[in-house]
């Protein structure tokens, strides 16, 4: 082995220690939101007695005191901060975490393996917020998520509508001409297959975007890459051989901010979630309530719930705390059947 490749494996290393690291601190505002106070000498004492007594050939145990000491002092520093978490589903890097950081940047972003987790956290108080996509401009509705939404009392404070830009990423010093394998979800490669197909390069499922750049820095096989974001480039070291790789220019996906209180501020659309009796024409009457006021429907989709049964989510122009809006939503209930308003909110628009 070179000195080269010895120099390589300490910076996976390195990235790796990095980010154990910052997942332990995710873990420690988590913690945060279901302790008293932040000081526990009790605590600390028997995590310092524990580590002390780990085995490690090369490493004195005077050293590794010293540095959880540092990483504990550092923890304390974060929970005093108090800072707000947001949930999203996938690896760092997601198009989730992007839509979270357009719609506030402040706030600690958190992962969760699936979107039923999302909703939970949000809801037990364990984050503060939770970003979900609703639906794509290419594929449609995402079900699960608005199977989640039929059910939940959570309420919808933001959305975010995200361009959709994709990326083929490779390990620094890789040579291009080698590159035969492509890592990512199948709709990102799906979105990207004439790009792939002209490249000649194979197309290799994976469950996340955001994973698949991971464990191509992590894992380095050889003749890989990957389909991500630019976020995905800058988090994992990985180098940019082309951006822009999907096939359509109008991709977006439209995410919905959830919190388990509804929103302070007033916003300017609103979305509801109703049923609809068996009945001939009452969806139409439904939908004739929002017509006769000139609100302006910006969505309706209908999602099987119940065997049989669905569910229509429809969003619109206009505030809950609106008189007129008011009055329409009372129109609504009466005529449908399980009526929820989900929540009025601002959404942004990403360029």
């Amino acid at each position: 082995m070179s000195l080269e490749a010895i120099r390589k494996d300490i910076d996976l290393v390195d990235s790796k220690i990095l980010k154990l690291l910052n997942h332990r601190m995710e873990l420690v505002l988590m913690a945060n939101k279901f302790k008293v106070q932040i000081e526990d000498k009790e605590r600390e004492k028997q995590l310092l007695e524990r580590i002390k007594k780990t085995l490690a050939d090369l490493i004195k145990p005077e050293f590794t005191e010293r540095i959880y000491s540092e990483i504990i002092k550092e923890s304390k520093k974060l929970q005093e901060k108090d800072y707000k978490l947001m949930a999203f589903q996938g690896e760092h890097g997601a198009f989730g975490e992007v839509a979270s950081r357009e719609w506030d940047s402040d706030l600690v972003t958190v992962p969760c393996t699936q979107f039923a987790e999302v909703f939970e956290g949000v809801k037990s108080g364990l984050y503060d917020y939770g970003i979900v996509p609703v639906e794509n401009t290419l594929g449609g509705a995402v079900a699960e998520v608005n199977h989640l939404l039929i059910n939940t009392e959570l309420k919808v404070v933001g959305a975010v509508g995200l361009p959709i830009h994709l990326c083929l990423l490779a390990v620094p010093g890789t040579d291009h001409r080698e590159i035969r394998r492509v890592y990512s979800h199948p709709q990102a490669l799906s979105q990207s297959r004439n790009f792939l197909s002209r490249n000649r390069l194979d197309p290799v499922h994976y469950y996340d975007t955001a994973g698949a750049a991971s464990m191509l820095a992590e894992e380095r096989p050889k003749g890989a890459a990957a389909i991500a974001n630019k976020l995905c480039a800058k988090l994992y070291h990985l180098e940019i051989v082309k951006e822009n790789i999907e096939d359509l220019d109008k991709n977006m996906t439209r995410f919905f901010v959830l919190s388990k209180e509804g929103n302070k501020n007033e916003g300017d659309k609103t979305s509801i979630i109703f049923s609809t009796a068996h009945k001939a024409g009452t969806l139409f009457r439904v939908l004739e309530v929002f017509a006769k006021q000139d609100i302006n429907l910006t969505r309706i989709e209908s999602i099987p719930s119940d065997p049989g049964d669905y569910a229509f989510f429809l969003d619109f122009i206009g505030s809950d705390k609106d008189e007129k809006v008011q009055k329409v939503l009372v129109q609504a209930q009466e005529i449908a059947a399980n009526f929820k308003v989900l929540g009025s909110y601002k959404e942004r628009i990403v360029e």
